[in-house]
């Protein structure tokens, strides 16, 4: 059943970012990844929200709830793989200072939106 959950979350979270993407090509058109930036804030913030909800009602109670949303979805709509290759080619294209810009923003937002959730 875990697989089950993995994948239907997993397959959910790679539509949604996959929208997020297309929505922001159609408000935001430069260089900066604005979209990949989107759908990894939004991982993170679900994510950090999802630890503290397990902690609060307990984990053995909502192992469904683990994999189909925290392992499935948020791996899913989450992109490292993206957000390495936009950086890579920010760099190839000598835009080194949005490239710098996109790891700061990018490493710092996430790891303080999960860090407030979890903080205790």
């Amino acid at each position: 059943m875990i697989a089950i959950y993995v994948f239907f979350g997993g397959g959910l979270g790679s539509l949604s970012r996959f929208g997020i993407g297309q929505a922001s090509l159609k408000f935001y058109n430069g260089k900066f990844p604005l979209g990949t930036l989107l759908a990894n804030f939004l991982a993170c913030l679900l994510l950090g929200w999802g630890i503290y909800y397990m902690k609060s009602k307990g984990a053995l109670e909502n192992e469904w709830f683990k994999y189909l949303v925290l392992v499935g979805f948020c791996g899913g709509f989450s992109t490292f793989s993206t957000f390495s290759g936009e950086t890579l080619k920010l760099f190839q294209e000598q835009l080194y200072f949005i490239g710098i810009l996109n790891i700061l923003i990018s490493l710092l937002l996430g790891i303080f939106v999960i860090y407030i959730f979890t903080k205790a």
